[in-house]
């Protein structure tokens, strides 16, 4: 019977003691798991922290006219009506034929030279004539092509727009009409009154008319 019992109680101890070693190697692995799921837990957050930086970003301003559309669309009409109307007027003063003056017409390629001839007149209402007259030629085109086309609002664009709108006037002048001739000095001086228009009015035209505004 002693050593049943005895049998009985190292059977016992031998259980606890397993018991324990078990209790002690999972001890590790809870931690591990834990740890795990703690990292997870971290990386899980992470995605959320830049979602909500994402939507806390601050919203693009959007831009709306000034103006109403109505009082655009009317400007814009009454701009392209005056830009018809010189079209008319140019057509008829640099397109229309002149037998009388035909020996004294001659083609121009070099840059100056009849800016030269003009100044050198005896006459100083010839040569204001002459210029003034071609300067004024060119004014309508810096002050009414920002209105028309919002697009070519720019100072280069306006520019480059008249002078090639002179070359084909000139073009045609110098090859089709009589008494008429290719003058590069008149593209010049039509230039330089696009120019002038376009910064005295031109400019705050086409801003007041297609301006925007910002809102958030």
């Amino acid at each position: 019977m002693a050593r049943a019992a005895l049998g009985r109680r190292s059977v016992f101890r031998l259980r606890t003691t397993k018991s324990d070693k078990t209790a002690k190697t999972a001890k590790p692995g809870r931690n591990a798991n834990s740890g795990k799921n703690i990292k997870s837990g971290k990386a899980a957050a992470k995605p959320g922290r830049t979602t909500a930086a994402k939507s806390g970003k601050k919203p693009v301003p959007q831009e709306r006219h000034v103006l109403a559309f109505p009082v655009r669309l009317l400007a814009m009409v009454c701009a392209f009506a005056f830009m018809v109307a010189f079209a008319v007027v140019l057509a008829r003063l640099t397109l229309q034929p002149s037998p009388a003056s035909a020996a004294l017409t001659h083609t121009n390629m070099h840059p100056g030279s009849s800016l030269r001839a003009y100044l050198d007149q005896p006459a100083l209402r010839d040569a204001v004539k002459q210029i003034g007259g071609n300067v004024l030629l060119g004014v309508p085109f810096g002050v009414l092509v920002p209105v028309v086309a919002p697009r070519s609002r720019g100072l280069l664009r306006v520019l480059l727009l008249t002078a090639m709108v002179m070359l084909l006037v000139e073009f045609a002048q110098g090859a089709l009409i009589t008494g008429r001739a290719f003058d590069i000095d008149d593209v010049i001086l039509n230039t330089t009154g696009a120019l002038i228009g376009y910064v005295l009015l031109g400019r705050r035209m086409g801003r007041a008319v297609h301006a925007r505004e910002r809102r958030a």
